[in-house]
């Protein structure tokens, strides 16, 4: 054979061995793309336990004090670890269930003048921001009562997470708020040495244990 036929037999092959796109000048090949991994979810959320939990009001009434509380209630709590903020209270309360020992009085908290538990059964509370600190807690978020929503501020602790005797875990905190009742349409009242019978501030506490779902 020629040489110089061996020669193009040579510069042939090689070039044939080289890939198309490296034939054309292309760009070498994307390397594969390294997904990081997904972080655990932080967010856990609980169901309120209303056998293991307490929520009270107390009011003036003329020169001494009326407290009570509701029977049917109950909510959720979501707990984010991770970023606090993210953490949520929902709660909702049966106006209809009132109790304050007694029986009449009860019966007319339930009418117009105050609650209107036909035309408003439920009052709830959301949640719109969560601050921790240690464990000192501020929660704001929004109450409904008799159709009128205002904000609200509640100021306790968190009491932490534990695993009861039965295998499940839960989460306790209590805190507390004023509201004033006017602002929710409740102005019913009687004369009494020019201070009113039923005082305006309204007190409400709150503990609660919730169980993880």
């Amino acid at each position: 054979m020629r040489p110089i036929r061996i020669l193009a037999l040579a510069v042939a092959t090689t070039f044939a061995a080289v890939p198309a796109g490296a034939q054309q000048g292309a760009a070498a090949p994307t390397p594969a793309r390294v997904t990081a991994a997904t972080p655990a979810p932080s967010l856990t959320n609980y169901v309120i336990d209303p056998v293991h939990s307490e929520l009270s009001f107390r009011i003036r009434h003329l020169l001494g004090r009326v407290a009570g509380t509701f029977g049917e209630w109950g909510g959720t709590v979501a707990i984010d670890t991770l970023v606090p903020a993210n953490s949520a209270v929902n709660v909702s309360i049966q106006t209809a269930s009132i109790d304050t020992r007694v029986g009449d009085r009860d019966k007319h908290l339930r009418t117009p003048d105050f609650f209107a538990a036909d035309s408003f059964p439920t009052m709830t509370f959301k949640s719109t921001n969560v601050t921790v600190q240690g464990n000192k807690i501020r929660v704001r978020g929004d109450l409904t009562m008799r159709g009128r929503t205002k904000p609200v501020l509640l100021v306790g602790t968190y009491e932490g997470q534990f695993k009861d005797p039965w295998g499940k875990m839960r989460t306790a905190f209590i805190a507390s708020t004023t509201i004033n009742r006017q602002d929710f349409g409740v102005s019913f009242n009687g004369p009494f040495e020019q201070i009113g019978m039923i005082g305006d501030e309204v007190w409400i506490d709150i503990a609660i244990e919730a169980v993880q779902q």
